[in-house]
């Protein structure tokens, strides 16, 4: 089974807007594989050989929370797991998290910069104790975003102080742990409880420094993930299976590990 942890859908009616409004923010260095839509998303895993897409919304106002979750619920099937997403800075967050664990939704979708919080603020720390309790699993953009300027809100150093503070349930640190962040990502990263997901990587880490990061991390802990529309999910599985590692870890890291913490 091969499944990308990590894509984004919008809406229909919506996405055209969507697409439009974060394609400059990319400055060219991104070129979309599809427009945005659900129907798009399924079009590339048939030609790709995708068995399994799990979508990440990015919730940028308190007003967006049940609406966006609904929807993400509705497109759910076989092919699709669907993650919610709550406002941090909202009030409401304790009810805004119970809501997406009472949709069946397997987890929250977080974004510093976006969402405009700092990683490891114990603010956050009480947020995301209160998810994983209720069982979800939380994935956070780490690193590098060319919509933002440095420094950034989110890096390996502060994931090592969530592993620390956190000490069970599922956290996922997108962009292999920190985009453009490898070397302390080694450092802090490799060895802790923070799964880390491949999503816009393949293009950008080094391969040898990828082999190793698996190697001291585990390959029991790596999510392959494209971050569709953003990247090409069947070049970045292509050129995972090219790499020096054992067919088992290969195996685990396409598709196995998250078949195991999305229990399907």
């Amino acid at each position: 089974m091969l499944i990308d942890f990590h894509a984004h859908v919008f809406p229909d009616e919506l996405a055209p807007r969507a697409m439009g409004a974060l394609l400059p923010s990319v400055e060219g260095l991104y070129t979309p594989v599809h427009d945005g839509t659900v129907g798009g998303l399924l079009r590339n895993m048939d030609e790709w050989g995708i068995d399994v897409s799990v979508v990440m919304p990015v919730i940028t106002k308190a007003s967006q929370v049940r609406k966006t979750n609904e929807w993400v619920k509705s497109v759910c099937s076989d092919r699709i797991v669907g993650f919610g997403g709550i406002y941090p800075r909202a009030d409401t967050w304790r009810e805004d998290i119970d809501f997406v664990a009472e949709l069946g939704l397997k987890g929250l979708k977080f974004h510093a910069e976006y969402q405009d919080f700092v990683l490891d603020d114990p603010y956050m720390l009480r947020i995301y104790d209160y998810a994983l309790g209720k069982g979800l699993i939380l994935l956070h953009h780490a690193g590098y975003d060319p919509a933002y300027p440095p420094p950034y809100r989110s890096s390996p150093r502060q994931f090592r102080r969530i592993a620390d503070a956190m000490r069970g349930g599922v956290i996922v640190a997108a962009h292999l742990g920190g985009h453009d962040q490898w070397d302390d990502v080694e450092e802090f990263l490799t060895g802790t409880g923070i799964y880390l997901d491949t999503s816009m990587g393949f293009a950008y880490f080094p391969s040898g420094q990828f082999c190793r990061i698996v190697q001291k991390h585990g390959a029991d802990k790596i999510l392959f993930a494209s971050d569709s529309p953003w990247s090409d999910a069947r070049a970045e599985a292509e050129r995972l299976k090219t790499l020096p590692l054992a067919q088992a870890d290969k195996d685990a890291i396409l598709g196995g590990n998250a078949k195991r913490l999305l229990a399907l």
